[in-house]
C-alpha cells in the first residue's frame, strides 16, 4: 500500500531515509539535520515536497520523496521523484510499480512530466522505469553547492 506521510509517520519515514542514505544507492551522504528539515517541509507545506510510505502487512518498508516544480519547456508542472527506496527484502513485490500508478492517478491535470534520476549501474531500477514508459534525457545535469 502507498500512502502520504503524516506527522505520525515521522519516525518510520526518517528511518527509511537514513537507510537509503547508508546504501550504495546514493553517491553523496547528507547531514542528519536534513532528514528532519525535509520531513518538516513535507508536513508543513506540501507545496514543494511530498512524502509517501510503502507498507506491506502494516509495516513501513519503503518511501518516496517527490518535489514539484514548474517547467517552461514542458508547459506546466513537473513531479520530480527525488528519492525512492524499498528495503532489499521487499523489492520485486510490485511496490515500485504501485507507487508510480499512485502518483499518476493523483498528480493533477496540470502535471506535464514525471522526472527522476537513477544511477546507471542500478540496472533493475532502470529496467522498471523503462517498462513504465520513462526514457533517458539528453541533458547533462550540473549542480552548484552552497554551504
Amino acid at each position: 500500500m502507498i500512502k502520504e506521510v503524516f506527522e505520525s509517520d515521522r519516525e518510520s519515514f526518517i528511518r527509511l531515509m537514513k537507510e537509503f542514505y547508508d546504501s550504495d544507492g546514493v553517491l553523496n551522504k547528507i547531514p542528519n539535520e536534513n532528514f528532519d528539515r525535509t520531513f518538516d517541509e513535507i508536513i508543513n507545506s506540501r507545496v514543494y515536497a511530498n512524502g509517501y510510505l510503502f507498507e506491506l502487512d502494516g509495516k513501513a518498508v519503503g518511501y518516496a520523496l517527490t518535489a514539484n516544480t514548474y517547467s517552461n519547456e514542458s508547459g506546466g508542472m513537473i513531479v520530480w521523484i527525488e528519492e525512492i527506496y524499498i528495503q532489499p527484502e521487499y523489492r520485486s513485490r510490485g511496490l515500485g510499480k504501485e507507487f508510480f500508478k499512485y502518483i499518476e492517478n493523483n498528480m493533477g491535470r496540470d502535471v506535464k512530466k514525471i522526472r527522476l534520476e537513477v544511477r546507471e549501474d542500478n540496472e533493475r531500477a532502470v529496467k522498471l522505469y523503462e517498462r513504465l514508459g520513462f526514457s533517458k534525457v539528453e541533458y547533462m545535469q550540473m549542480v552548484k553547492v552552497y554551504k
